[in-house]
């Protein structure tokens, strides 16, 4: 006796059916993309996006994810490689500059410009925790190199850290308004010139 396999065969690539997603919130935001833009720039029906990927909001959490782990992992390669904060942000901020204006997909950071004008509680609370995370983790690094004696004992963790955020959130909305690389990266240069000397009073050549 043959036993039939119940349902249909997936006719689609998953992983790029998720690009085509991710670029879809990327360009538009959360609120803005609707189920049906999804299906037409994923190209499959709606019972197949959601056999594959759940809804809607189920959908975003794994776009959130594969673009942290992709075209948004500029900054946590920063943070693994550099030896001090100032290196790690100063590299994040100008590798920002390129990632935010490079051809190919959406301009700006996704967790930032998808957040814009969203009135979902659950997933503005997940950006709002991710963003927030990585405020912490900033700010974690620049202690430990104030302890070592890499920065002053003045030197205020929170508030360079905040800056550092605050940087990156403007540069994508500007990036987004039409600015360049080459513009963005002036403002990296310009908020690391507001960092604190470090020790022995060197200075992070520009571009390094």
């Amino acid at each position: 006796m043959v036993t039939r396999q119940r349902g249909r065969p997936r006719s689609f690539d998953r992983l790029t059916a998720l690009e085509q997603a991710t670029m879809a919130f990327w360009e538009h935001g959360y609120e803005t993309t609707s189920v049906s833009d999804l299906t037409r720039v994923m190209g499959i029906s709606a019972p197949s996006l959601y056999a594959a990927f759940g809804d809607k909001k189920t959908l975003f959490e794994e776009v959130v994810e594969a673009y942290a782990l992709g075209h948004g992992a500029y900054g946590s390669r920063a943070f693994a490689e550099e030896p001090t904060a100032r290196a790690a942000v100063g590299r994040m901020l100008r590798e920002a500059a390129v990632v935010f204006t490079e051809p190919g997909h959406p301009h700006g950071c996704l967790m930032i410009s998808a957040a814009v004008n969203c009135s979902t509680p659950e997933v503005e609370e997940a950006l709002r925790a991710r963003r927030n995370d990585n405020l912490a983790a900033f700010e974690s690094r620049i202690r430990q190199d104030v302890e070592a004696g890499e920065l002053p004992p003045d030197t205020d963790p929170h508030a360079l850290a905040r800056l550092a955020g605050a940087v990156l959130q403007g540069m994508s909305l500007q990036a987004r308004d039409g600015a360049t690389a080459e513009e963005l990266a002036a403002v990296a240069d310009a908020a690391m010139r507001a960092w604190p000397a470090a020790r022995g009073g060197e200075v992070e050549p520009k571009g390094s």
